[in-house]
């Protein structure tokens, strides 16, 4: 038939427009009047355009990521207040995969986008001092999506459900309070050449290969920078400098098929701000403030060697990692830690990557991001070009 003989297609094409009205996080004042305006806010706008591709349904990719695409967005973000805090543009890749299909027509599915946003207006001490949410003009940006995807025609997707969306600069200048949000997804996709859905003529899936399971081993190298925030009484004071964080990872991973592995990690690390301390404040003879003197202790307490649980969820070029550990071997205070990493592994070749993470202590205070390379070995994954 017409259909069998077609030359099989490599990629699938595919753009997108999405509209998400959402909602802010009020954490501060600042959304609750405690502004330049003196007006409440809360609200959030964005629009994305988005351009995408698939692996044809007769390729290697397709057969063992049949739902999967990946691309680049650009995102026009209004939290209504553009005099303080801008009017942010984001640009950034995504994957798209399915969770589970619902109906004939209908799955339940995810995205996730990571990239960076432009435009902000950041504190200022003598212009913009009430907006303690952003400290930079660029900015980190995240974002979750959880949604319906209702198949309309056979290139016509209508995509309905949840956003969550995160913007700071991962503690690389104060303020980094950050904003967050959660809101609606709308969007459409369009999908260029042959597609294989359940509105195609029926025709003969091809089987994915087996898979081997295997250990593998990622080495890390990371570095990146931070400031530190220190404890004064119950009050919080900025040190003056950026401090130097460098470490490594090397985690033992078990694979247990195409999208998962996990296994346990050893993780070093020398953080520049670890147990920075002030003195005591004390008041001039005159009535002013001579401000703090902040002191970095001995090498021994800045470093940390850790162990922790890690989880990977595997897809084409991209790799979306989870860890919990725990500091074990330390000279106490800062280093004394629960900590908690989110990572992404971006394919360069085989066996290397790179490494986008972001290290949290106790599920809530931002300790600093992990910027590097990686190296894979005893890699058995089979090839899928």
């Amino acid at each position: 038939t017409p259909d069998s003989l077609a030359r099989p297609q490599a990629l699938v094409h595919k753009l997108g427009l999405d509209v998400s009205p959402g909602a802010l996080f009020r954490t501060d004042d600042f959304f609750k009047g405690a502004n330049a305006a003196g007006k409440e806010f809360g609200a959030t706008l964005s629009v994305h355009l988005k351009y995408a591709f698939q692996f044809g349904p007769e390729t290697r990719f397709g057969r063992n990521y049949p739902f999967t695409y990946q691309g680049v967005g650009l995102g026009y973000n209004t939290f209504f207040n553009s005099a303080e805090v801008g009017t942010p543009v984001a640009l950034y890749v995504f994957q798209h995969a399915r969770i589970a299909a619902l109906a004939e027509r209908l799955s339940l599915d995810y995205e996730w986008n990571f990239g960076l946003s432009f435009g902000w207006k950041p504190y200022d001490t003598n212009y913009n001092r009430a907006n303690i949410m952003m400290g930079s003009r660029v900015n980190a940006y995240l974002n979750v999506d959880f949604y319906l995807n209702w198949l309309l025609t056979q290139r016509l997707e209508l995509t309905t459900g949840l956003s969550m969306t995160h913007f700071s600069n991962g503690n690389t200048k104060f303020p980094n309070a950050g904003l967050n949000s959660i809101g609606m997804k709308l969007g459409l996709v369009y999908s260029f050449g042959r597609v294989d859905n359940p509105l195609s003529r029926p025709r003969a899936r091809l089987l994915a290969e087996p898979f081997p399971r295997h250990l593998s081993y990622d080495l890390v190298l990371f570095g990146s920078w931070r400031r530190k925030g220190v404890a004064v009484g119950d009050k919080q004071y900025a040190a003056p400098d950026a401090y130097g964080v460098a470490g490594f990872n090397f985690a033992t991973m078990y694979n247990f098929g195409y999208k998962f592995r996990a296994g346990l990690s050893v993780d070093g690390v020398y953080d520049g701000s670890a147990n920075v301390y002030t003195e005591d404040y004390i008041v001039g003879y005159d009535g002013g403030d001579p401000g703090y003197q902040f002191h970095t202790p001995s090498f021994d307490k800045q470093i940390a060697l850790g162990i922790s649980g890690r989880a990977e969820f595997v897809m084409p070029y991209f790799t979306v990692g989870f860890g919990l550990g725990f500091n074990v071997l330390h000279k106490g205070g800062d280093l004394k830690s629960f900590y908690q990493m989110l990572t992404l592994k971006v394919g360069v070749t085989r066996n290397t990557f790179v490494h986008v993470g972001y290290c949290l202590k106790d599920f809530q205070t931002p300790n600093y991001l992990m910027l590097g390379v990686g190296f894979r070995f005893n890699n058995k994954y089979p090839r899928l070009r």
